[in-house]
């Protein structure tokens, strides 16, 4: 399916900081976007530009393959639901009582109410006041307002901030249900890697503004590459004897990290350090988790 969402050297200056710099986004239609970033490194602002509340500094933004200007936005947006930091209701209202107030700003018919509301399994709680929703049913009620209007594209920043288990548990399955029920495109921003790997077939990464991957989501995980670790007890003699089989490895710490071998050709590689009188103290398997590859593309650690 074609992108749904692609920007062009999208740019957003304050002051002398540049907070977003040169953005190439490209978010696929029909399924899940995660765009993954420590905190502070441009996703709200993105997000905001893409939605027309923040002006970009340079770039163009494309969304349904029309470029976005001051003529088209509003019509472009009819067909955008979003839900950006933390959502604001009034408190002494029920829940469908906020659903109507948005109903009137979006233009939406009331009938509408009801659909949103099961679809985010709030249909029982919609006579109950808002100030007495747990945070998790004050994020649905947002969500519930993102789909009035059932958008072609959902933009969700943060979804799960502040959410006990339970509540990341229903808001990501809730997240995964839409495009394969409903049809939708969904852009999600997190700095959850854990969150992320588990919702998405897609992902951009953006650090201090830049994007520094964007690919599938799977494609990130081939670069866990797997290797071996071999501890001897004379690792730079342990050295000329695997290279002297054709066998690359570099040290780190302790250890000798041997690419992925099959069992038959590491049971080889260990009897040669056996003859050549090697003891071989600890022999393990290695591999890069996901936040090991996220830390190589920003230097920066996110939470899991």
């Amino acid at each position: 399916m074609s992108d749904i969402i692609e920007t062009n050297g999208l740019c957003k200056q304050y002051g002398k900081f540049l907070r977003v710099k040169d953005l190439d986004l490209k978010v696929p239609g029909g399924a899940v976007y995660g765009f993954l970033g420590p905190n502070g490194a441009g996703k709200s602002t993105t997000m905001k530009m893409l939605l027309g509340i923040a002006r970009p500094t340079a770039g163009t933004i494309s969304v349904f393959g029309k470029q976005v200007n001051s003529r088209n936005r509003l019509s472009i947006l009819k067909h955008v639901g979003s839900l950006i930091e933390s959502p604001s209701y009034y408190g002494h209202l029920t829940g469908a009582e906020n659903l109507r107030i948005i109903c009137v700003l979006k233009g939406v018919p009331d009938r509408d109410i009801n659909r949103v509301l099961q679809i985010v399994r709030l249909e029982n709680q919609k006579e109950k006041k808002v100030a007495q929703y747990s945070m998790g049913m004050k994020q649905r009620l947002g969500l519930a307002c993102a789909l009035l209007g059932n958008p072609k594209l959902l933009i969700l920043d943060e979804p799960t901030n502040g959410l006990d288990p339970a509540g990341i548990q229903e808001m990501r399955e809730l997240i995964c249900s839409l495009p394969q029920q409903y049809g939708m495109t969904v852009m999600v921003s997190s700095h959850l890697l854990s969150e992320i790997d588990q919702i998405a077939a897609n992902v951009g990464i953006i650090s201090h503004g830049e994007l520094v991957f964007q690919d599938r989501l799977s494609t990130l995980h081939e670069r866990s590459r797997t290797s071996i670790a071999v501890r001897t007890q004379n690792n730079e003699a342990a050295v000329r004897i695997f290279d002297e089989q054709g066998v690359s490895c570099r040290r780190q710490d302790d250890y000798l990290l041997l690419p992925k071998l099959s069992d038959n050709e590491l049971a080889g590689h260990i009897s040669g350090l056996f003859e050549s009188k090697i003891g071989v103290v600890r022999i393990e398997e290695r591999r890069k988790s996901l936040e090991d590859i996220f830390i190589e593309l920003t230097g920066t650690a996110v939470s899991l």
